[in-house]
């Protein structure tokens, strides 16, 4: 799989995937651990398909720094380790599940059953702090996005949009088909770190009946 770099003005620089696919999202989430560790950087920022590095300093030599990251990926594993495994309960009561049903033609039922017989991971965290965007979901569940956004979206709701599904860590407008909404605290500022789901974690969602 090939990686390639470009420098982001004079303090980051971004790898990407030449195609990206579940195993090589991986193995990028892999990378973004083990550059991590380098004093030259504050933040390794995994994407889809792609990593941006921010450097401390724009006095940094970004094409070294780009040419140590392709040397440590071509080090990586054939099968990178998945992160941590989260077994979060949902009530599936969502106000777009049956949307959701109407568009895949199937049962409300049928809809939580597929959805949550899924093992996902979390490709990348984006939209706002916290928020965690999973593949992994069953593509008869896929949907467009509402035409219309929401002006609040509670914390906790679990949503639809394109293949993924995403989780809302705190309230917010949003234009994702909602279908339930999980307990689990999910991004907590006195925590280190406040987002509960990192980049690589899998995620198993278990059916609430409260």
């Amino acid at each position: 799989m090939i990686l390639t770099w470009s420098a982001l003005g004079d303090r980051a620089l971004v790898l990407t995937l030449e195609e990206a696919d579940p195993a090589a999202q991986r193995q990028l989430h892999w990378l973004a651990r083990q550059l991590a560790q380098s004093p030259a950087l504050s933040e390794a920022v995994p994407g889809m398909g792609n990593l941006t590095l921010v450097l401390n300093s724009p006095l940094a030599d970004i094409p070294a720094l780009a040419q140590q990251a392709l040397a440590l990926w071509d080090k990586r594993p054939e099968a990178a380790p998945a992160g941590q495994l989260h077994k979060i309960k949902v009530r599936y009561q969502g106000p777009d599940l049956h949307q959701v049903a109407e568009y895949s033609g199937l049962t409300e039922q049928a809809v939580v059953e597929r959805h949550a017989k899924a093992t996902y991971e979390v490709a990348f965290i984006g939209f706002m702090p916290g928020f965690a965007y999973l593949t992994g979901m069953d593509k008869r569940l896929a949907m467009p996005r509402r035409a219309e956004p929401r002006v609040q979206v509670p914390a906790g709701a679990v949503a639809i949009a394109g293949q993924q599904t995403g989780l809302y860590p705190r309230q917010s407008p949003g234009g994702w088909q909602i279908i339930g909404y999980a307990d689990t605290p999910l991004f907590d500022i006195n925590q280190s770190p406040p987002a509960l789901l990192q980049p690589g974690d899998q995620i198993q969602f278990e059916v609430s009946r409260d």
